[in-house]
């Protein structure tokens, strides 16, 4: 999914923490959720941060799981942080 990320702008020092589930056909069950975030300027800012990292995410999908990876994956919770380079 690391693959997926571009940071916004001088976004350096910052971060936010996404929670997600996935079907087991390796799509989203569901908007991700914003559980943790720490961005260093305003309210515009921190929007354009999370936007980058949803749709990092998004870009990434569907993951193609085996069939036993998919079975006791679905449903699951899982956190991924997205990351800026630190200055």
């Amino acid at each position: 999914m690391q693959a997926c990320w571009t940071p916004p702008a001088k976004s350096e020092n910052s971060s936010v923490t996404l929670s997600f589930s996935f079907k087991r056909d390796g799509t989203l069950i569901g908007p991700p959720k914003t559980t943790a975030i720490h961005i260093v300027g305003g309210d515009k800012a921190r929007q354009a941060y999370v936007d980058a990292a949803i749709k990092a995410l998004n870009d990434c999908l569907p993951l193609s799981f085996s069939p036993a990876l998919a079975q006791g994956i679905a449903g699951n919770v899982f956190t991924l942080q997205f990351n800026s380079p630190k200055k």
